[in-house]
């Protein structure tokens, strides 16, 4: 099987070193790929949300699996692409749909799934430009620090604190009580649930 990696930072490092030992692998390609998933594959300038280039790719090149790494382009519809396209549709995505993809996509669809599913999470209120002044007494409701946190998707961008006039430079922007504790992630397989690993990481302020 020909398979295609998208992504180009070092998750995708990690996930092509381990797709190449498989011996059910015949090719691998990485797009773009970086140093490190060269010596795993075969890099192809293609940037990971191009999908004209990558669709002309996969057809040219038998792609029987496509791989996506980071998250822009499964926010912006990189599955719903193939699923929707005759000639691609044969082709299985691993990665969610363009909606499923808003709970990392969207802090504000995040944040109202977690309520409507009485998920536990910090007190947030949405803010733009049309309510500014509900955020500012919402924030006098709070105990400092709190998180500002624009909405749409900022690659490599975390939770930080920030002046004021940050928020009237985003489009839209949601406002949570700081919860303190250690970061923790977990990766987790969708065929049952099984917990793969934890991970721990840290966001820069």
């Amino acid at each position: 099987m020909n398979i295609l990696l998208l992504g180009s930072g070092g998750r995708e490092h990690a996930i092509a070193w381990k797709i190449a030992q498989s011996p059910k692998v015949d090719q691998l390609f990485i797009a773009p790929g970086n140093a490190g998933t060269a010596l795993v594959g075969t890099n192809v300038n293609i940037k990971a949300d191009d999908f004209s280039a990558i669709k002309e790719f996969a057809l040219a090149n038998h792609i029987g699996m496509v791989v996506v790494g980071p998250e822009d382009p499964l926010v912006k519809g990189v599955y719903d692409y193939f699923k929707n396209d005759v000639a691609l549709a044969g082709i299985p995505v691993i990665g969610p749909s363009k909606e499923g993809a808003q709970l990392e996509g969207s802090k504000d669809f995040a944040k109202a799934f977690m309520m409507r599913h009485n998920i536990p999470t910090a007190r947030y209120k949405s803010i733009s430009a049309g309510n500014l002044e509900e955020g500012y007494a919402f924030l006098e409701e709070l105990q400092a620090p709190y998180v500002l946190k624009a909405d749409a998707r900022r690659s490599k961008e975390g939770a930080g604190r920030y002046a004021g006039g940050y928020v009237r430079r985003c489009q839209q922007d949601g406002r949570d009580r700081r919860v303190p504790g250690r970061y923790r992630m977990f990766r987790v397989c969708d065929d049952g649930w099984r917990e793969l690993q934890g991970a721990s990481g840290g966001k820069r302020l």
